[in-house]
């Protein structure tokens, strides 16, 4: 499946400078793979590692805009909208944020459209008192 990521007006143009577009923009689920893509940054992860997902948001710009670390656990968030998006939760931390793969995080919260179908495909199953990575 197919999830486009849901771009605010107010915050288009400002990802356009960093090189995110609607173009180059998306999530994709398939029997075998997670992949996120935001730009110049993938991060790509068997489906068997997803622990589980679950809607959020609305979110402030400042944490939830562009690509976002927590400096509280090393969540990843690739946001296009302040609206609502998915928590994703990884058994195993991903990389995602350098290309080394030195920071790994253990979730990432993308701003898509249709987030239900997204945690639905997903298999929902995130555990209530998770924290979100937004």
């Amino acid at each position: 499946m197919r999830f486009a990521f849901t771009f605010d007006r107010a915050t288009e143009v400002g990802l356009l400078l960093a090189g995110i577009t609607r173009r180059n923009s998306v999530v994709l689920v398939d029997d075998e793979w997670f992949t996120a893509r935001f730009g110049a940054w993938t991060v790509r992860t068997p489906l068997a590692n997803v622990a589980g997902a679950s809607t959020g948001g609305p979110y402030h710009w400042w944490k939830a805009v562009g690509v976002r670390l927590s400096l509280g656990d090393r969540g990843l968030t690739f946001g296009s909208s302040t609206r609502a998006g998915v928590c994703v939760v990884f058994h195993e931390p991903v990389r995602g944020l350098d290309p080394w793969g030195l920071v790994r995080h253990p979730g990432l919260t993308v701003t898509v459209e249709r987030p239900d179908e997204l945690v639905a495909c997903l298999g929902g199953g995130h555990r209530p008192g998770d924290e979100e990575v937004a």
